[in-house]
């Protein structure tokens, strides 16, 4: 009996165990219910419903849900579309995520539309092959541009071919940097501004290569010397102003849309980051200050103060928005012109 009752007093020690241990596991984890936004978009304007999107994921970015706004208005590609917060408010980027914009679970934005679009890389090719063509145009000396006996001509002066040469390279450059350097944050921009863009670079280019080709034209007034310090300005100038983009180039990897201080790298042109938020504006004012010095005429000058007044524009926006996105950006920079500007 002793024997029987140890056996069993085992048997029901080794199954209390199992049991134990049964109820030792784990229980398993249970998955958060995902909360899904709605979104309702309203035209900007009249406050109209345009679209209502139901179950929008809480990670989606602001450039899906422009993806889902053009499924049920295929008129308006995501590229024309701008998606605010309020109103009169400002665009919200593609890369905005839904959950950390300040909306609840039912989102409200407002549409507007932003017209036709496009690319900014054939927008440059063609502000700036126009000046190209058009300046040979002048220096070949096609007929109807100037009296019958000149036409097809050459200038007797060598400072209208070097400035021929000069403008050729500094739009060729152009065009180069368009295909092969710059990276752009848009793709896109309104098709509008390529008939403003092109009046700006095609009319200012007819409008120097007129006087600068013509058969009157006179050289500075310093002759050689003048020319000759004037071509190192430009020369310079169109070298730190590549530089430049390569370095602003090399700040952003392909495809993305990253931004980062620009700072001197171990090219000496780039040096001037230490004072400078834009120093391609910087150079190329300084190319075109060359070229009004070298040619001596006063269309180019003319072309020179209305680019700076544009770029000094560009350059503050652009430093201002630096000083705002970065915490850490050296105060010692100016927009455009060291310690002036």
């Amino acid at each position: 009996m002793s024997t029987l009752q140890g056996s069993t007093g085992r048997m029901r020690g080794g199954q209390r165990g199992r049991e134990s241990k049964r109820m030792r596991k784990p229980a398993k984890k249970t998955k958060k219910a995902v909360v899904f936004f709605e979104v309702e978009i309203l035209d900007a304007k009249t406050k109209d419903k345009l679209c209502f999107l139901d179950k929008v994921e809480p990670n989606a970015t602001i450039g899906e849900i422009k993806s889902m706004f053009h499924k049920s208005h295929p008129q308006w590609y995501p590229a024309r579309q701008s998606i605010r917060l309020d109103p009169k408010g400002k665009s919200l980027k593609d890369e905005d995520v839904l959950q950390h914009l300040p909306v609840g679970t039912t989102a409200t934005f407002y549409f507007r539309d932003l017209g036709a679009q496009i690319s900014w890389v054939t927008v440059f090719l063609t502000e700036y092959t126009g000046p190209l063509v058009l300046y040979l145009m002048f220096y070949f000396r096609v007929p109807f541009i100037y009296a019958p006996k000149y036409d097809f001509t050459t200038s007797k002066h060598w400072v209208v071919h070097l400035a021929c040469m000069c403008h050729s390279f500094h739009f060729f450059k152009r065009l180069l940097e368009t295909l092969f350097v710059h990276r752009f944050s848009h793709g896109t921009m309104p098709l509008r501004n390529i008939f403003k863009n092109c009046t700006y670079y095609w009319g200012f280019a007819a409008w120097m290569a007129y006087y600068i080709n013509h058969p009157l034209y006179t050289p500075p007034i310093y002759g050689e010397q003048q020319i000759r310090l004037a071509l190192v300005i430009f020369l310079f100038c169109q070298i730190g102003n590549f530089s430049i983009h390569i370095a602003l180039r090399n700040l952003r990897p392909p495809g993305s849309k990253t931004r980062k201080i620009p700072y001197p790298t171990k090219n000496p042109f780039t040096w001037i980051f230490l004072l400078v938020s834009c120093p391609n504006y910087t150079y190329e004012l300084g190319s075109w200050l060359g070229f009004t010095l070298m040619t001596q005429c006063l269309p180019v000058a003319f072309f020179t103060l209305v680019g700076f007044i544009q770029m000094t524009v560009w350059a503050k926006g652009k430093h201002r928005s630096y000083l705002k996105e970065f915490r850490d950006y050296p105060p010692v920079r100016s927009p455009i012109l060291p310690f002036i500007l």
